[in-house]
């Protein structure tokens, strides 16, 4: 499986894989319905930040050979892997930082439990918990493991237009990326 460090359109560093979204874990549930509805909510939220995510789960796997990862190729492998590196642990920080804050927030939405109807916030707060705490040990993993950085010229070049600001190449190099690439939905991930 490829995976791809690029820039988006705010020139903020992404990783993502070219898979789509896959099911988010259910064996944690109590109240079935309660618990899909969830998922409903969890998956509504921003596909690029979920889409982030699953990759660290998924990279963080065990596998054969190195990570294979595609990059824009505006710099030399080697400052592309200390980019790479210096990301993955400042967002292994902000997970860290907001795990703790969530766990101070859980047992206040027990109490939630008291009002009529179903704990909604519980189980979303506990879903948000599980894809982070997954997300958090992949990237654990990633930083452990051997990564290859390939540089892909159609990746430079929709980092030059992000530089560059022209809006107006946008559509046709995201399209361009995703026939050439395999990447579902590059405008989800990339752009607005």
């Amino acid at each position: 499986m490829d995976f791809f460090f690029v820039r988006d359109y705010r020139r903020r560093p992404r990783f993502f894989a070219a898979e789509p979204l896959g099911p988010l874990p259910e064996n944690f549930s109590r109240t079935r319905a309660v618990w899909e509805k969830a998922k409903r909510k969890v998956t509504g939220l921003n596909p690029r930040t979920l889409l982030q995510e699953q990759a660290f789960a998924h990279g963080g796997r065990p596998g054969p050979g190195p990570l294979r990862i595609l990059f824009a190729g505006d710099t030399d492998g080697r400052s592309a892997r200390t980019r790479f590196r210096f990301f993955l642990r400042r967002l292994k920080t902000r997970h860290i930082v907001i795990l703790a804050a969530e766990a101070l927030v859980v047992p206040v939405t027990g109490l939630a439990a008291l009002l009529p109807g179903p704990n909604i916030i519980f189980y979303v707060l506990a879903m948000v918990m599980i894809i982070q705490w997954q997300a958090l040990r992949g990237i654990d993993r990633i930083l452990a493991k051997d990564c290859e950085f390939t540089a892909d010229p159609l990746l430079a070049e929709w980092e030059a237009a992000v530089a560059a600001g022209d809006e107006a190449r946008f559509p046709e190099l995201l399209d361009r990326i995703e026939k050439t690439l395999g990447l579902p939905s590059p405008r989800k991930l990339l752009w607005k």
